[in-house]
């Protein structure tokens, strides 16, 4: 009897594997089409100014993680570190972090995976790297008893969600959340973030199976491709792109499946948002997020989209006076 229970569990194991492995072969990256992604028009014409230069910040594994400093003459101010979105890097927050420097220490790294230098672009090493990278810039260059701020757009966000419901989250004194993504299937999420994001779908599928059992072998496989536009790939900084994602860099930058856990353990935060966002429902975010915290303040931006949040006045504006809290 005990025999004939291990033979049909080890069978159905099989089957199971089997058939998560079966998933992840039915799909394969695809070229993409130049369709209806983000806006990228007013982020372009921001980078014409040349933006900080960017110095080497060594990781645990001995990364040179690629950062722009922008040091305050203040005394006694917060750190802000930003994380930037997904696909992009760090020069999306060179004029806002210019403009609050005097309010602030701000760093903006590009996150490994990204930018001039991203190590392997479009993966990771571990799931959980992108926190431990936050955790190891934090550490080199916060000051003693430093209030810290972490700030970040769209994915960006959803990592700092992410990183205040995780071993490093206690860190945290505050967070500025930009047009955050929360999860593909949060109520303020739209169908493929509005066309930027094509998952794919079977992949995950198969690969998150696999993780359940600890089978990690294949999770440098690409999981999601994003829609960049033709004139950010044919254009100066087309190459410091990321069109493609791993499932293991893909599962680091987002909060965890029962992401409302993770935005519980947010510090004292504000969410910022444009009414016209093309990637997610402005109006969704309050709501969806109150029914696992009061700590948090929401500011929808009239007439504003997703990318142009960031550099939006009253963006600026909003996070100036978080700031002077700290």
């Amino acid at each position: 009897m005990v025999f004939q229970i291990v033979k049909f569990a080890v069978i159905s194991l099989l089957v199971v594997l089997i058939g998560a492995v079966i998933l992840i072969l039915s799909q394969r990256p695809k070229v993409l089409t130049d369709g209806q992604g983000l806006d990228f028009t007013q982020t372009l014409a921001r980078t014409n100014e040349a933006p900080a230069p960017q110095i080497a910040v060594t990781m645990r594994d001995g990364f040179a993680l690629q950062v722009r400093e922008y040091p305050s003459s203040s005394p006694d101010v917060p750190l802000v570190v930003f994380v930037h979105g997904s696909g992009w890097h760090g020069v999306q927050f060179d004029a806002l972090a210019r403009k609050i420097s005097d309010r602030a220490d701000v760093l903006v790294p590009d996150l490994r995976g990204h930018g001039a230098k991203p190590g392997v672009r479009g993966d990771i090493s571990y799931i959980g790297q992108l926190e431990d990278d936050l955790a190891d810039l934090i550490a080199a260059r916060r000051k003693d008893g430093q209030a810290l701020i972490l700030a970040g757009h769209s994915s960006g966000g959803g990592l700092v969600v992410r990183f205040a419901g995780g071993p490093h989250g206690a860190q945290m004194d505050g967070a500025v959340l930009m047009a955050p993504f929360l999860k593909y299937d949060a109520p303020m999420t739209r169908p493929n973030s509005g066309g930027w994001a094509q998952v794919m779908v079977r992949r995950v599928i198969g690969l998150s199976i696999l993780n359940t059992f600890r089978i990690r072998a294949l999770n440098h496989l690409t999981v999601i491709q994003f829609a960049m536009p033709r004139a950010v790939l044919d254009g100066p900084l087309g190459p410091t792109a990321t069109t493609a994602y791993s499932y293991r860099l893909n599962t680091s930058f987002a909060p965890r499946a029962r992401y409302l856990k993770d935005v519980a353990a947010l510090p004292r935060f504000v969410l910022i948002v444009g009414a016209m966002d093309e990637a997610f429902d402005a109006a969704l975010y309050a709501p969806t997020m109150r029914e696992a915290t009061d700590k948090g303040s929401y500011v929808i931006v009239p007439s504003i989209g997703h990318l142009d949040i960031v550099d939006a006045g009253q963006t600026q504006a909003t996070l100036e006076r978080f700031l002077d809290d700290f």
